[in-house]
């Protein structure tokens, strides 16, 4: 679904978390400025920054709402979002550090609602021209140049992947969004694996727009995988009836080191030593963070990514259940 396509103007969002985002605005906002389509409304959530961020994003119209740093949260802003807009068509959720490819980005990833039965979709990210290869490696792996829809009948091929999607650069259907209960309110990471879980149990289904692109890597330090991987852990022990419904994460994890050493061998073999470490590390982490709730509150905050997450979050583990499928809406 594009402008041009639907009988009315279709109402676009744009949703973008900040946090000292000055850095990154010069080549965000310009490269959003040469879109061939505009959001009706563009919205920032900013975390209490210290620099001109506020500033330079009102500059360039967008209203935008600050938060205390100590509230932010990946699933719970993004939610509070959702509430703040007006009712919309569509809401597209990026972060500060993409940057458009090109200036059909945002219409393509749009498109891929021309299917009314789709209820989210995302785009393709490519690694910055100054990645590693170890990240240009990941950003291949999991976002191939050829897209796909994924629907509750497709579980058997894509197993746990089915739930993947990632909010650097996606889009929803409000109405699909708000029928499976919108955002978690409180998640530690992958608020889109949760709602794309809940959207495909539901009926709705996912689109994967591999011609609308962004730029979009991060260049991690061994200390700082580990850190994700077991704020990925924590998530999977929280949230249950994820693996319960699509399977495990192991296999996928061996088809990822099984090509990044393939990839590695080919453009880059001094870094195999380094990817070997990152991977011992980011299983144990991920291993830690699935048995978290033996550990104390103030070892979590420390192997954390999220740290903040700790200062209110209930020491033992609550498992949301399996939710019950929704009644499909278009």
């Amino acid at each position: 679904m594009t402008n041009r396509e639907s009988s009315r103007e279709t109402s676009i969002g744009l949703v973008v978390p900040v946090l000292n985002a000055a850095r990154y605005l010069d080549a965000f906002l310009g490269s959003l400025e040469r879109q061939t389509i505009r959001p009706t409304t563009f919205l920032a959530i900013d975390s209490s920054s210290t620099d001109d961020t506020v500033e330079r994003l009102r500059a360039f119209g967008a209203e935008v709402v600050v938060i205390p740093r100590a509230e932010f949260d990946h699933g719970g802003t993004r939610q509070r979002a959702l509430m703040h807009l007006p009712e919309l068509d569509l809401v597209v959720f990026a972060t500060q550090d993409v940057i458009f490819a090109d200036e059909f980005a945002l219409e393509r990833l749009v498109a891929g609602f021309s299917d009314p039965l789709v209820g989210a979709v995302y785009g393709r990210q490519i690694a910055h021209k100054n990645a590693r290869a170890i990240e240009m490696h990941s950003r291949e792996f999991n976002y191939p140049a050829e897209g796909h829809v994924r629907s509750q009948a497709d579980i058997a091929v894509y197993g746990f992947r089915s739930t993947f999607l990632s909010n650097a650069f996606s889009a929803y259907r409000p109405s699909a969004l708000m029928a499976v209960g919108g955002f978690p309110r409180r998640s530690i990471f992958g608020e889109d694996s949760y709602v794309t879980a809940k959207l495909i149990l539901a009926g709705w289904r996912i689109a994967y727009q591999a011609d609308a692109r962004v730029h979009h890597s991060h260049d991690y330090t061994i200390a700082e995988e580990f850190r994700r991987y077991f704020d990925i852990g924590v998530f999977h022990s929280r949230e249950p009836w994820i693996r319960e419904s699509f399977g495990g994460a192991s296999g996928e994890g061996m088809h990822f080191v099984r090509s990044e050493l393939s990839f590695l061998s080919r453009t880059a073999p001094g870094l195999i030593p380094s990817a070997l470490a990152r991977t011992c590390a980011k299983y144990a982490a991920y291993r830690m963070g699935r048995m978290e709730a033996r550990l104390p509150t103030s070892l979590k905050r420390r192997l954390s990514m999220s740290r903040g997450f700790w200062n209110s979050s209930p020491s033992v583990p609550v498992g949301s259940s399996a939710p019950a499928e929704a009644t499909l809406r278009s």
